[in-house]
């Protein structure tokens, strides 16, 4: 525990608020129509073979279309103020709840979580 502790001391002293900022990048991308941009995003999406990239690809782009035509669209993604950190001593993985606010176009509101975890390099990355 201690060493996950020291991870996430390591990285800021926030590390909740830096996952929940990587989130809502990644779900900006969404909302500028960028789904590949959204996918890269992906914690292991280049260890995917091609034809499951392509998949997902597809079901994010299917997404899009169905935030556009139920909702007008995704207009703003904003990050909301509840985080969750999770650490894991048996894998040595340290991961977030991210909490965002996606703001549609028909001025509904969605709260979401999405789960992050901190790769090998150091990067936030969408579970």
């Amino acid at each position: 525990m201690c060493a996950a502790l020291l991870m996430l001391s390591g990285c800021s002293k926030r590390p909740e608020q830096e996952a929940a900022l990587e989130a809502q990048r990644y779900y900006s991308y969404l909302a500028e129509g960028d789904a590949v941009r959204f996918l890269q995003g992906k914690a292991g999406i280049n260890q995917q073979d091609a034809a499951y990239s392509e998949q997902l690809l597809l079901a994010v782009r299917q997404h899009q279309d169905e935030i556009k035509e139920k909702h007008g669209g995704l207009r703003e993604v904003q990050v909301s103020n509840n985080t969750n950190p999770v650490i894991d001593t048996l894998q040595s993985v340290v991961s977030v709840d991210a909490f965002l606010l996606l703001c549609y176009g028909d001025s509904t509101q969605e709260e979401i979580v999405v789960p992050m975890v901190l790769t090998a390099e150091g990067r936030w990355q969408m579970k």
